[in-house]
Protein backbone atom coordinates (compact mmCIF):
# COMPACT_ATOMS: atom_id res chain seq x y z
CA UNK A 1 0.00 0.00 0.00
CA UNK A 2 1.25 3.21 -0.77
CA UNK A 3 2.07 6.04 1.92
CA UNK A 4 1.77 10.06 1.38
CA UNK A 5 5.47 10.15 0.38
CA UNK A 6 4.84 7.67 -2.02
CA UNK A 7 2.77 9.52 -4.01
CA UNK A 8 3.31 11.61 -7.26
CA UNK A 9 1.41 14.25 -8.75
CA UNK A 10 0.52 15.29 -12.42
CA UNK A 11 -1.05 18.54 -12.93
CA UNK A 12 -2.89 19.72 -16.11
CA UNK A 13 -5.18 22.84 -16.74
CA UNK A 14 -7.51 23.44 -19.45
CA UNK A 15 -8.92 26.72 -20.41
CA UNK A 16 -11.82 25.45 -22.70
CA UNK A 17 -15.17 27.34 -21.83
CA UNK A 18 -17.46 24.60 -22.37
CA UNK A 19 -17.35 22.26 -19.22
CA UNK A 20 -17.12 18.62 -20.96
CA UNK A 21 -14.83 19.95 -23.25
CA UNK A 22 -12.32 21.38 -20.55
CA UNK A 23 -12.96 17.54 -18.59
CA UNK A 24 -11.95 15.78 -21.18
CA UNK A 25 -8.67 17.99 -22.31
CA UNK A 26 -7.93 18.31 -19.28
CA UNK A 27 -8.30 14.13 -17.95
CA UNK A 28 -6.28 13.38 -21.41
CA UNK A 29 -3.25 14.88 -20.64
CA UNK A 30 -3.15 13.37 -16.56
CA UNK A 31 -3.56 9.99 -18.70
CA UNK A 32 -0.84 11.29 -21.00
CA UNK A 33 0.94 11.63 -17.71
CA UNK A 34 0.54 8.35 -15.97
CA UNK A 35 1.11 6.50 -18.89
CA UNK A 36 4.46 8.27 -19.33
CA UNK A 37 5.25 7.39 -15.93
CA UNK A 38 4.45 3.55 -16.67
CA UNK A 39 1.28 3.34 -14.61
CA UNK A 40 -2.17 3.34 -15.97
CA UNK A 41 -5.96 4.87 -14.20
CA UNK A 42 -5.80 2.19 -11.67
CA UNK A 43 -2.49 3.59 -9.96
CA UNK A 44 -4.89 6.90 -9.30
CA UNK A 45 -5.31 7.64 -5.34
CA UNK A 46 -7.28 11.09 -5.48
CA UNK A 47 -7.81 13.97 -7.73
CA UNK A 48 -8.44 17.84 -7.45
CA UNK A 49 -10.22 20.05 -9.79
CA UNK A 50 -10.60 23.17 -8.97
CA UNK A 51 -12.44 25.59 -11.19
CA UNK A 52 -14.21 29.02 -10.62
CA UNK A 53 -18.07 26.97 -11.70
CA UNK A 54 -17.82 23.83 -9.57
CA UNK A 55 -21.10 22.91 -10.47
CA UNK A 56 -20.81 22.59 -13.74
CA UNK A 57 -18.57 20.63 -13.33
CA UNK A 58 -20.16 18.10 -10.79
CA UNK A 59 -20.07 14.73 -11.28
CA UNK A 60 -23.69 13.97 -10.26
CA UNK A 61 -24.16 16.04 -13.90
CA UNK A 62 -24.77 12.99 -16.65
CA UNK A 63 -22.46 14.81 -19.42
CA UNK A 64 -19.90 15.53 -17.18
CA UNK A 65 -19.93 11.86 -15.96
CA UNK A 66 -19.75 10.62 -19.03
CA UNK A 67 -17.01 12.46 -19.78
CA UNK A 68 -14.88 11.59 -17.29
CA UNK A 69 -15.72 7.67 -18.31
CA UNK A 70 -14.43 8.68 -21.57
CA UNK A 71 -10.85 9.05 -20.27
CA UNK A 72 -10.89 6.56 -16.97
CA UNK A 73 -14.05 4.01 -17.44
CA UNK A 74 -14.99 2.85 -13.92
CA UNK A 75 -11.43 3.78 -12.54
CA UNK A 76 -12.70 6.80 -9.78
CA UNK A 77 -10.61 7.60 -7.12
CA UNK A 78 -11.73 10.32 -4.68
CA UNK A 79 -12.39 13.63 -6.26
CA UNK A 80 -12.91 17.19 -4.40
CA UNK A 81 -13.97 20.22 -6.03
CA UNK A 82 -12.73 23.50 -5.11
CA UNK A 83 -13.40 27.17 -6.14
CA UNK A 84 -10.93 29.25 -7.64
CA UNK A 85 -11.18 32.64 -8.91
CA UNK A 86 -9.21 31.83 -12.48
CA UNK A 87 -11.18 30.95 -15.08
CA UNK A 88 -10.57 27.16 -16.77
CA UNK A 89 -10.11 24.09 -14.82
CA UNK A 90 -7.14 22.43 -12.84
CA UNK A 91 -7.11 19.19 -12.22
CA UNK A 92 -4.00 17.84 -9.45
CA UNK A 93 -3.96 14.02 -9.92
CA UNK A 94 -2.11 12.18 -7.45
CA UNK A 95 -1.07 8.45 -8.25
CA UNK A 96 1.40 5.44 -6.91
CA UNK A 97 4.23 4.66 -8.86
CA UNK A 98 4.26 1.52 -10.80
CA UNK A 99 5.25 -2.13 -9.49
CA UNK A 100 6.74 -4.52 -11.69
CA UNK A 101 4.35 -7.07 -13.07
CA UNK A 102 4.52 -10.62 -12.43
CA UNK A 103 6.25 -13.42 -14.80
CA UNK A 104 3.23 -14.93 -16.19
CA UNK A 105 1.82 -16.10 -19.02
CA UNK A 106 -2.04 -15.50 -20.01
CA UNK A 107 -2.95 -17.22 -23.55
CA UNK A 108 0.44 -16.95 -24.21
CA UNK A 109 0.86 -13.13 -23.55
CA UNK A 110 2.35 -11.74 -20.93
CA UNK A 111 0.64 -9.32 -18.80
CA UNK A 112 1.63 -6.12 -20.09
CA UNK A 113 0.91 -7.71 -23.90
CA UNK A 114 -2.42 -9.60 -22.21
CA UNK A 115 -2.89 -5.62 -21.18
CA UNK A 116 -2.52 -4.55 -25.12
CA UNK A 117 -4.32 -7.19 -26.62
CA UNK A 118 -7.12 -5.91 -24.84
CA UNK A 119 -7.17 -2.32 -24.85
CA UNK A 120 -8.68 -0.91 -28.16
CA UNK A 121 -8.01 2.15 -27.27
CA UNK A 122 -4.68 1.96 -28.21
CA UNK A 123 -6.13 1.68 -31.75
CA UNK A 124 -7.72 5.50 -32.21
CA UNK A 125 -7.55 8.77 -30.30
CA UNK A 126 -10.27 8.19 -28.11
CA UNK A 127 -10.61 12.02 -27.75
CA UNK A 128 -11.35 12.81 -30.79
CA UNK A 129 -13.13 10.07 -31.53
CA UNK A 130 -15.54 10.31 -28.51
CA UNK A 131 -16.02 14.46 -29.07
CA UNK A 132 -17.01 13.39 -32.97
CA UNK A 133 -19.32 10.43 -31.41
CA UNK A 134 -21.25 12.55 -29.67
CA UNK A 135 -21.45 15.61 -32.09
CA UNK A 136 -22.69 13.15 -34.93
CA UNK A 137 -24.82 11.50 -32.37
CA UNK A 138 -26.41 14.21 -31.33
CA UNK A 139 -27.19 15.98 -34.61
CA UNK A 140 -28.40 12.46 -36.04
CA UNK A 141 -30.89 12.51 -32.99
CA UNK A 142 -32.05 16.14 -33.76
CA UNK A 143 -32.39 15.24 -37.68
CA UNK A 144 -34.58 11.85 -36.54
CA UNK A 145 -36.58 13.23 -33.59
CA UNK A 146 -35.81 10.11 -31.74
CA UNK A 147 -37.83 9.42 -28.86
CA UNK A 148 -36.39 8.46 -25.32
CA UNK A 149 -38.05 5.92 -23.94
CA UNK A 150 -37.94 4.06 -20.16
CA UNK A 151 -38.02 0.60 -20.10
CA UNK A 152 -37.22 0.59 -16.18
CA UNK A 153 -36.92 3.14 -13.00
CA UNK A 154 -33.57 3.19 -13.16
CA UNK A 155 -32.04 6.49 -14.46
CA UNK A 156 -29.77 4.73 -17.38
CA UNK A 157 -33.00 2.32 -18.09
CA UNK A 158 -34.05 4.31 -21.38
CA UNK A 159 -34.05 3.98 -24.80
CA UNK A 160 -33.88 5.42 -28.10
CA UNK A 161 -36.25 4.81 -30.88
CA UNK A 162 -35.76 5.72 -34.21
CA UNK A 163 -38.47 4.61 -36.54
CA UNK A 164 -38.26 4.47 -40.28
CA UNK A 165 -40.13 6.83 -42.61
CA UNK A 166 -43.46 5.99 -43.58
CA UNK A 167 -43.80 2.71 -41.91
CA UNK A 168 -46.85 0.85 -39.83
CA UNK A 169 -45.40 -2.02 -38.10
CA UNK A 170 -41.71 -2.23 -38.38
CA UNK A 171 -39.54 -4.88 -37.57
CA UNK A 172 -36.84 -4.07 -34.99
CA UNK A 173 -33.07 -3.86 -34.53
CA UNK A 174 -31.62 -3.84 -31.08
CA UNK A 175 -28.20 -2.30 -30.66
CA UNK A 176 -26.66 -1.95 -27.60
CA UNK A 177 -23.11 0.12 -27.27
CA UNK A 178 -19.80 -0.68 -26.36
CA UNK A 179 -17.21 0.99 -23.43
CA UNK A 180 -16.11 -2.38 -21.30
CA UNK A 181 -19.44 -1.76 -19.75
CA UNK A 182 -18.05 1.19 -17.75
CA UNK A 183 -18.09 3.67 -20.44
CA UNK A 184 -20.13 5.76 -23.50
CA UNK A 185 -23.75 6.15 -24.25
CA UNK A 186 -26.90 5.46 -26.51
CA UNK A 187 -26.80 8.93 -28.16
CA UNK A 188 -23.12 8.66 -29.16
CA UNK A 189 -24.55 5.81 -31.24
CA UNK A 190 -27.44 6.96 -33.37
CA UNK A 191 -25.08 7.91 -36.04
CA UNK A 192 -24.89 4.48 -37.24
CA UNK A 193 -29.23 3.59 -37.23
CA UNK A 194 -29.17 4.95 -40.69
CA UNK A 195 -28.33 2.59 -42.62
CA UNK A 196 -31.02 -0.37 -40.91
CA UNK A 197 -33.51 3.10 -40.96
CA UNK A 198 -33.06 3.19 -44.45
CA UNK A 199 -33.69 -0.49 -45.06
CA UNK A 200 -37.53 -0.22 -42.89
CA UNK A 201 -36.25 -1.28 -39.83
CA UNK A 202 -36.70 0.73 -37.15
CA UNK A 203 -33.74 0.54 -34.62
CA UNK A 204 -33.73 0.80 -30.90
CA UNK A 205 -30.39 1.90 -28.98
CA UNK A 206 -31.09 1.10 -24.83
CA UNK A 207 -28.24 2.83 -22.34
CA UNK A 208 -27.94 0.43 -19.24
CA UNK A 209 -26.20 1.28 -16.06
CA UNK A 210 -22.66 1.61 -16.01
CA UNK A 211 -19.70 -0.91 -14.12
CA UNK A 212 -18.56 -0.77 -11.81
CA UNK A 213 -21.36 0.91 -9.78
CA UNK A 214 -23.85 -1.44 -11.73
CA UNK A 215 -22.70 -5.46 -11.99
CA UNK A 216 -22.35 -6.71 -15.39
CA UNK A 217 -25.51 -9.38 -13.94
CA UNK A 218 -27.61 -5.85 -13.73
CA UNK A 219 -26.13 -4.69 -17.09
CA UNK A 220 -27.61 -8.05 -18.52
CA UNK A 221 -30.39 -8.27 -17.05
CA UNK A 222 -31.18 -4.62 -18.08
CA UNK A 223 -30.68 -5.33 -21.66
CA UNK A 224 -33.50 -8.17 -21.43
CA UNK A 225 -35.37 -5.56 -19.94
CA UNK A 226 -35.08 -3.24 -23.00
CA UNK A 227 -36.05 -6.17 -25.22
CA UNK A 228 -39.11 -7.16 -23.14
CA UNK A 229 -40.47 -3.90 -22.91
CA UNK A 230 -40.14 -3.46 -27.07
CA UNK A 231 -41.90 -6.80 -27.28
CA UNK A 232 -44.94 -5.73 -24.93
CA UNK A 233 -45.35 -1.71 -26.47
CA UNK A 234 -45.08 -3.24 -29.55
CA UNK A 235 -48.40 -2.43 -30.56
CA UNK A 236 -48.65 1.08 -29.29
CA UNK A 237 -45.23 1.59 -30.73
CA UNK A 238 -46.13 0.03 -34.54
CA UNK A 239 -43.34 -2.41 -33.91
CA UNK A 240 -43.77 -6.13 -35.47
CA UNK A 241 -42.79 -7.86 -31.64
CA UNK A 242 -42.53 -11.22 -34.44
CA UNK A 243 -38.97 -9.77 -35.74
CA UNK A 244 -37.02 -8.48 -33.15
CA UNK A 245 -33.11 -8.36 -33.97
CA UNK A 246 -30.13 -7.59 -31.74
CA UNK A 247 -26.84 -6.45 -32.25
CA UNK A 248 -23.96 -4.68 -29.92
CA UNK A 249 -20.20 -3.45 -29.98
CA UNK A 250 -17.72 -4.57 -27.76
CA UNK A 251 -18.60 -5.15 -24.54
CA UNK A 252 -22.33 -4.71 -26.12
CA UNK A 253 -21.69 -7.84 -27.66
CA UNK A 254 -21.46 -9.68 -24.56
CA UNK A 255 -24.48 -8.15 -23.62
CA UNK A 256 -26.60 -8.91 -26.79
CA UNK A 257 -24.81 -12.70 -26.68
CA UNK A 258 -25.94 -13.38 -22.97
CA UNK A 259 -29.59 -11.62 -24.15
CA UNK A 260 -29.56 -14.42 -26.15
CA UNK A 261 -29.01 -16.81 -23.40
CA UNK A 262 -31.54 -15.12 -21.34
CA UNK A 263 -34.57 -17.80 -19.88
CA UNK A 264 -36.20 -14.48 -19.78
CA UNK A 265 -35.64 -12.88 -23.28
CA UNK A 266 -38.27 -12.76 -25.70
CA UNK A 267 -37.48 -14.50 -28.93
CA UNK A 268 -35.32 -13.02 -31.61
CA UNK A 269 -34.80 -13.80 -35.08
CA UNK A 270 -30.76 -12.53 -35.35
CA UNK A 271 -28.08 -11.52 -33.77
CA UNK A 272 -25.59 -9.80 -34.76
CA UNK A 273 -22.39 -9.71 -33.05
CA UNK A 274 -19.65 -7.12 -33.54
CA UNK A 275 -15.85 -8.00 -32.05
CA UNK A 276 -17.48 -8.64 -28.48
CA UNK A 277 -16.38 -9.97 -25.44
CA UNK A 278 -17.23 -13.35 -25.18
CA UNK A 279 -14.46 -15.45 -22.74
CA UNK A 280 -14.09 -13.37 -19.87
CA UNK A 281 -11.42 -15.39 -17.81
CA UNK A 282 -8.54 -13.69 -19.24
CA UNK A 283 -9.84 -9.96 -17.93
CA UNK A 284 -9.38 -11.35 -14.73
CA UNK A 285 -5.92 -11.10 -14.97
CA UNK A 286 -5.75 -7.22 -15.57
CA UNK A 287 -6.56 -4.66 -13.41
CA UNK A 288 -9.83 -3.55 -15.69
CA UNK A 289 -11.03 -7.28 -14.69
CA UNK A 290 -10.26 -7.01 -11.22
CA UNK A 291 -12.29 -3.99 -10.92
CA UNK A 292 -14.97 -5.54 -12.59
CA UNK A 293 -14.74 -9.10 -10.28
CA UNK A 294 -13.79 -10.60 -13.18
CA UNK A 295 -10.70 -12.37 -10.85
CA UNK A 296 -13.71 -14.00 -9.34
CA UNK A 297 -12.81 -17.20 -11.91
CA UNK A 298 -16.24 -19.02 -11.17
CA UNK A 299 -18.46 -15.27 -12.05
CA UNK A 300 -15.98 -14.60 -15.13
CA UNK A 301 -16.99 -18.31 -16.32
CA UNK A 302 -20.63 -17.76 -15.50
CA UNK A 303 -20.68 -14.98 -17.47
CA UNK A 304 -19.11 -15.72 -20.28
CA UNK A 305 -21.06 -16.72 -23.68
CA UNK A 306 -18.09 -19.36 -24.75
CA UNK A 307 -19.35 -21.88 -22.28
CA UNK A 308 -23.09 -21.68 -23.28
CA UNK A 309 -24.85 -24.00 -25.54
CA UNK A 310 -25.48 -22.34 -28.72
CA UNK A 311 -29.13 -20.13 -29.17
CA UNK A 312 -31.31 -22.50 -31.52
CA UNK A 313 -33.66 -20.08 -32.30
CA UNK A 314 -31.72 -17.43 -33.90
CA UNK A 315 -29.73 -17.02 -36.86
CA UNK A 316 -25.79 -15.36 -35.73
CA UNK A 317 -23.25 -13.25 -37.51
CA UNK A 318 -20.09 -11.95 -35.93
CA UNK A 319 -17.51 -9.71 -37.21
CA UNK A 320 -14.27 -7.84 -35.95
CA UNK A 321 -12.45 -5.10 -37.64
CA UNK A 322 -9.94 -5.81 -39.80
CA UNK A 323 -7.43 -3.74 -37.50
CA UNK A 324 -8.36 -5.34 -34.04
CA UNK A 325 -5.67 -7.15 -32.33
CA UNK A 326 -5.38 -10.85 -32.26
CA UNK A 327 -6.78 -11.36 -28.90
CA UNK A 328 -10.27 -9.60 -30.38
CA UNK A 329 -10.28 -11.08 -33.42
CA UNK A 330 -10.09 -14.81 -31.90
CA UNK A 331 -13.23 -13.77 -29.29
CA UNK A 332 -15.34 -13.64 -31.88
CA UNK A 333 -13.95 -16.74 -34.12
CA UNK A 334 -14.06 -18.89 -30.69
CA UNK A 335 -17.50 -18.03 -30.36
CA UNK A 336 -18.59 -18.02 -33.87
CA UNK A 337 -17.43 -21.82 -33.86
CA UNK A 338 -18.70 -22.77 -30.92
CA UNK A 339 -21.93 -21.84 -31.66
CA UNK A 340 -21.63 -23.30 -35.47
CA UNK A 341 -22.17 -20.10 -36.84
CA UNK A 342 -20.32 -18.53 -40.07
CA UNK A 343 -16.73 -17.41 -39.22
CA UNK A 344 -16.67 -13.59 -38.72
CA UNK A 345 -16.96 -11.11 -41.16
CA UNK A 346 -13.83 -9.12 -41.57
CA UNK A 347 -14.54 -5.06 -41.83
CA UNK A 348 -12.02 -2.06 -42.67
CA UNK A 349 -11.01 -0.24 -39.72
CA UNK A 350 -10.07 -0.98 -36.08
CA UNK A 351 -12.24 -1.58 -33.53
CA UNK A 352 -14.02 1.80 -33.85
CA UNK A 353 -14.60 2.55 -37.10
CA UNK A 354 -15.83 -0.40 -38.26
CA UNK A 355 -19.27 0.36 -37.19
CA UNK A 356 -19.16 2.67 -40.06
CA UNK A 357 -20.00 -0.20 -41.47
CA UNK A 358 -23.36 -0.33 -40.32
CA UNK A 359 -24.53 2.63 -42.73
CA UNK A 360 -23.15 1.02 -45.95
CA UNK A 361 -21.26 -2.03 -47.30
CA UNK A 362 -20.55 -5.50 -46.52
CA UNK A 363 -21.74 -4.97 -42.47
CA UNK A 364 -24.89 -3.98 -43.17
CA UNK A 365 -25.26 -6.26 -46.23
CA UNK A 366 -24.29 -9.27 -43.66
CA UNK A 367 -27.09 -7.38 -40.72
CA UNK A 368 -29.61 -8.05 -43.28
CA UNK A 369 -29.22 -10.75 -45.17
CA UNK A 370 -29.16 -12.84 -41.38
CA UNK A 371 -32.25 -10.77 -40.17
CA UNK A 372 -33.94 -11.84 -43.81
CA UNK A 373 -32.55 -15.15 -42.84
CA UNK A 374 -31.57 -14.94 -46.64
Amino acid sequence: MSSENDLHEIVAHSAETDPVEALRDALSDILAGLVAAGCGPHHLKEMMWETDQPEAFHLSRHTIELAYREVFAGFRPPIRLQRKAEAGLTIRARHAAAQPLPDALVEGYSLRDLGGQYSPRLQADMKALFRQWSRDGEAFRARHAGFDLAYGPGRFETLDLYRPAGAGRAPIFVFIHGGYWQASDKVQHAQFAQGLLDAGYAVAMPNYGLAPDNPLEASIAQSVAALNFLVDEADALGLDASSLHISGHSAGGHLAAMALLAQDAPPIASALLLSGLYDLKPLGHLPLGRLLGLDDAARATRLSPIVQPRPQSTRLAFAVGEGESDAFKAQSTALAATWQAPAPLICPGHHFSMLEGLNGGALLDLALRTAEGS
